[in-house]
This record gives C-alpha cells, sequence and structure tokens, in this order.
C-alpha cells in the first residue's frame, strides 16, 4: 500500500517543478510539462487508490489527460479560462498534439517508477 502523505508531498513537489518548467521557453517547457502534468494525475490518482496497481493507475491517468486535452478541441476550455484565468494551469485552453505524447510518457514513467519502487519495498520486506 502507497503511502498518502508521501504521495500528496510528491504531487505538491511535482507541482513545483511543474510551474517552474512551465516558464522554459519553447518545445522542451511544453514537454516538460505535459509529462509533469501527467505525473501530478498520477499521484493523484494514487491517493484515492493506494492499493491501485502501477498499470492500472498509468492508464487513467493518461485517459484523463487525454481526456483534458481533446476537449481543448472546443471551446469549452478557452471559456473557463477567459472566466478563470488559473485554469489555464489545470485544463490548458489550446491543443497541441505532441502533448499526448507528453501525457503517455508522463503516466508511463510514473506508473514504472511507482511499480519499481513497490517491488523494491516488497523485495526487502520480504527478506527480513
Amino acid at each position: 500500500m502507497r503511502s498518502r502523505p508521501a504521495l500528496l508531498v510528491g504531487a505538491v513537489l511535482v507541482i513545483g517543478v511543474g510551474l517552474a518548467v512551465h516558464r522554459l521557453p519553447g518545445l522542451l517547457g511544453d514537454l516538460l510539462g505535459g509529462a509533469l502534468y501527467a505525473v501530478l494525475v498520477y499521484l493523484l490518482l494514487a491517493v484515492l487508490r493506494p492499493g491501485g496497481r502501477a498499470a492500472v493507475l498509468a492508464g487513467v491517468a493518461l485517459a484523463v489527460c487525454t481526456v483534458i486535452e481533446l476537449a481543448q478541441l472546443t471551446d469549452g476550455p478557452r471559456t473557463a479560462v477567459a472566466a478563470v484565468p488559473l485554469l489555464r494551469l489545470v485544463i490548458g485552453s489550446t491543443f497541441t498534439a505532441h502533448d499526448l505524447l507528453a501525457y503517455a510518457v508522463g503516466a508511463v514513467g510514473a506508473g514504472a517508477v511507482d511499480a519499481l519502487t513497490r517491488n523494491r519495498v516488497r523485495d526487502r520486506r520480504s527478506r527480513t
């Protein structure tokens, strides 16, 4: 079982790094920001389901990010951001296809790190 407090600390750290990366110019900042966004979604899902399988959490995180990105093809996010500018950091406003790749890298990466970490902890516990 994952530790909810540790997951929340991780989420806060990812938000901090994400806000810093968001300021980087061009494609690099956009891709890193997208990947970190997916990591954040993964961590928040893990807070809700601390016993969830890493592959399932990664898949759901990727699906959530993809739905949000595809919603940007409509006027909904632009309208919401016009009303509450801070929402730009949460839902964006403009569809960018390369964000879908960044989300996949972030979600799969978070799932892989989580699975490896949990396996190592499990192995250590079984040795003692």
